[in-house]
């Protein structure tokens, strides 16, 4: 009986001690929920936001020239690598000339032919002339040797067209450049029949520095842009507006900056957009013609401009956009906005928030509004 009392004891002793280290432990737990959340929050400040579009563009050639030739005959000579770089001028290909430099010898020959008649027909006109006035010869023969002169003058000129027609036919045997750029392949070999002006060019010759970069540009973002700049709420960049950057297909950001030279007034039917045109530096031939760009182009400024991040902005089932911010009151407040554009890693805020309002920025899953929260200030992770 004593063993059995003994025992309850004990049992009785255990269950004591296990409510007192529950009591003791639970303690913490209250006194920590008992306390504040922390949130962190970003004060509001206006700054001065460039506002720029990220546009799809394609490169093409500054200039481009489609080598054809000027006379017939059969080429000799290939005298340029395909893909290399040519200079305007430069002989590309080489047509037979022997038959063009006949057709010039002949033409000078027949120039120094009509020449040699022109002296003696002159003196005649003027011995005619003297003997008129003394009655020698009639005035039918003086009419006579002064028309021979006009006649002699006339068949010069035309020999003298002749002999130029023949040089230019004969320098047209050397096909040159007539650009400096990039060659590309050649559509003819030696041995091939060449065709005045024929439909075939040779070769294509391409100046790629500089080189354009057209990007398209809808017709509703450039309304937009409209309204912005006459409203005021964007103001214009100037000649810092016209400086553009491009990012290549690959993702990587081109080195050199662009100029926007002119847009187009022609709407594209099929996609209701409008052609930009850029020129780009091209010196180490980065750029080809045909590339996939994208072109981020300087649209405008805002002067006080609020940013807010990402991250802080959610949005409800209709799509509306909101923060949470805290008031004087430490307490949490939602903030219904209007948001433009991402620009980087925030949103642009068009209405909802003023300076000096507190947003937060992490911390939302332990807040709700109207309850009391710490703040601190929040810290921008890097990468």
């Amino acid at each position: 009986m004593q063993v059995k009392k003994k025992y309850v004891f004990l049992v009785a002793s255990f269950i004591a001690v296990l409510m007192l280290a529950g009591c003791q432990t639970n303690k913490p737990k209250m006194s920590q929920t008992g306390a504040l959340p922390e949130v962190a929050v970003i004060t509001i400040q206006p700054q001065r936001v460039v506002l720029t579009s990220e546009l799809p563009a394609r490169t093409s050639a500054y200039l481009v020239a489609e080598v054809r030739p000027q006379v017939n005959g059969i080429i000799q000579k290939c005298l340029f690598t395909e893909g290399s770089d040519v200079h305007a001028g430069e002989i590309l290909y080489q047509i037979d000339p022997a038959p063009y430099r006949a057709a010039y010898n002949s033409a000078v020959a027949a120039l120094a032919r009509a020449e040699s008649n022109l002296p003696p027909a002159r003196l005649r006109a003027e011995r005619y002339q003297k003997l008129l006035a003394d009655k020698a010869v009639s005035q039918q023969e003086y009419d006579d040797a002064a028309a021979s002169v006009k006649q002699i003058e006339a068949d010069i000129q035309c020999a003298k067209a002749a002999v130029e027609t023949a040089r230019i036919n004969l320098d047209y045997t050397e096909v040159k450049s007539p650009i400096t750029g990039r060659a590309g392949k050649s559509n003819v070999t030696v041995g091939a029949l060449a065709t005045a002006y024929q439909g075939i060019a040779f070769t294509t010759i391409q100046q790629i520095d500089p080189i354009y970069v057209d990007a398209s540009q809808s017709t509703a973002d450039l309304l937009q842009l409209r309204r912005d700049l006459s409203t005021g709420r964007l103001k214009n960049g100037r000649v810092s507006q016209t400086r553009v950057k491009l990012i290549l297909e690959d993702g990587t950001p081109y080195a050199l900056t662009g100029t926007l030279k002119f847009s187009d007034i022609t709407v594209d039917r099929n996609t209701g957009s409008i052609t930009l045109r850029m020129v780009f530096p091209n010196p180490k031939g980065i750029l080809l013609p045909g590339m996939y760009v994208r072109a981020i182009v300087e649209r405008g400024i805002v002067e006080q401009g609020i940013l807010v991040p990402q991250q802080a902005v959610s949005r409800d089932a209709k799509g509306i956009p909101s923060v949470m911010v805290v008031n004087n009151e430490n307490k949490v407040e939602q903030r219904i906005l209007v948001a433009d554009e991402t620009v980087g890693t925030n949103w642009l805020i068009r209405s909802g928030l003023k300076a000096g309002d507190r947003v937060i920025v992490e911390g939302l899953l332990r807040v709700r509004p109207g309850s009391p929260v710490k703040t601190v200030p929040y810290i921008e992770k890097e990468g």
